[in-house]
């Protein structure tokens, strides 16, 4: 499989302390890779660095061959714990916003045909994931996951080449969290995503994962802890599988 991102040597350093040392990874286009790994190892440091919140203190990271710069860009879609949603817009409105801001960057506002064909295409995501019927609510009426569903929909309009998932089932219960692993399963599979998400669950890792990657500290030293990071202490390539339809993700 073609390798969309590569990560090279890859050190996070913040003063003396040392959060990532020694990180190397390829992710495949089209997998599905689950970061675990106990609080404080550098799983939420890694993902900024894809992001490009970051630059690494040492190391290099490519995408698709090139190297990454340190800004967000819209070939990387991102969807956090807490629903990163706009609550004076509208379901539609919010959706609309990323489109907006990129192609009417001093008014973020839309006119004419090109309002008219953003209206369309926000609809269509909000269709994808569920919310045809919420365009018109604001967040404060919608529960967390159709919050949730709203944030995806959000990270999804530009069609980023990696999605990337920090926690973001961890505040919603049992039910809807279930519901959100068949929502994702069917994006993954058909928008053709590569995804690289972190969580605290080993079951939702691997029920979700195509690779699981477990950071950890491979060195300790009781008088200075801060001064080794975490690695990539296990890589487990998982068996490749089709993603299941909606209704039997739930039970995977």
């Amino acid at each position: 499989m073609t390798t969309i991102l590569s990560l090279r040597d890859i050190w996070v350093e913040y003063g003396d302390k040392i959060v990532l040392e020694r990180v190397n990874l390829d992710v495949a286009a089209g997998s599905f890779v689950s970061i675990i790994g106990p609080s404080g190892a550098g799983k939420s440091s890694l993902l900024r660095l894809i992001l490009g919140q970051e630059a690494p203190t040492r190391g290099r990271i490519l995408l698709d061959d090139l190297p990454l710069t340190p800004e967000c860009g819209p070939d990387r879609g991102v969807v956090f714990q807490r629903y990163s949603v706009f609550p004076h817009l509208s379901v539609l409105r919010n959706t609309m916003f990323g489109l907006e801001c990129a192609q009417a960057p001093l008014t973020a506002r839309l006119l004419g045909q090109r309002r008219r064909a953003a209206e369309e295409e926000a609809t269509e995501m909000l269709r994808a994931v569920g919310l045809a019927d919420s365009l018109h609510l604001y967040p404060a009426q919608m529960s967390g996951g159709m919050q949730q569903r709203l944030a995806i929909a959000q990270a999804l309009l530009k069609r980023p080449r990696i999605l990337l998932l920090d926690e973001p089932f961890g505040a919603l219960d049992p039910g809807i969290r279930s519901d959100m692993h068949a929502l994702i399963t069917r994006l993954w599979r058909d928008y053709a995503l590569t995804i690289v998400m972190v969580t605290h669950d080993i079951r939702e890792a691997f029920s979700l994962g195509t690779r699981v990657l477990a950071l950890d500290k491979r060195r300790h030293d009781p008088h200075a802890p801060h001064r080794f990071g975490a690695t990539a202490v296990y890589d487990l390539p998982l068996r490749p599988r089709t993603p299941p339809e909606p209704g039997d993700a739930a039970a995977a």
